[in-house]
């Protein structure tokens, strides 16, 4: 289990239940190129009404489950029953989500070295993408300044 690479819980939603499989071909580069492993793929949606659909995998539409193909095989059914019901809870009728435990393979290497050296983490944070971009653009007008 040293060789594991750290775990993140990723949900993303689509408003509109418009949950393709878009987003399928850049997992699946991740997957192929050694960065990522899908742990864990479900996907929840809430209807109009707010009716709540939950389908693993293997339950997707044939059009949507065409689409990640190539992830079958490294789901392991680890989210729970009560993780996709509290996901659930939080969406907006008429709306998707996604949920996904995904290996940072990439860091594996890394986090054993930490371990090896009697380290630990201490801190990890996801910066949101519009928080880094509001705050480059504030650093490039200040150096343009």
């Amino acid at each position: 289990m040293d060789d594991l690479g750290p775990i993140e819980y990723i949900v993303v939603g689509f408003a509109g239940n418009r949950f393709t499989g878009d987003i399928a071909p850049a997992l699946t580069e991740l997957m192929e190129t050694g960065l990522i492993r899908i742990v864990d793929l479900a996907v929840v949606s809430k209807n109009a009404d707010g009716g709540v659909t939950i389908l693993e995998m293997q339950e997707l539409s044939a059009e949507v489950a065409s689409a990640f193909v190539k992830l079958e095989g490294s789901v392991r059914g680890l989210l729970s029953e009560a993780d996709l019901e509290e996901i659930a809870e939080g969406l907006a009728p008429d709306s998707t989500a996604a949920a996904m435990l995904v290996e940072h393979v990439w860091a594996a290497r890394f986090a054993s070295a930490v371990r090896a050296a009697g380290g630990r983490l201490i801190l990890s944070e996801r910066i949101p993408h519009a928080v880094a971009v509001e705050a480059r653009a504030s650093l490039l007008s200040a150096a343009a300044s």
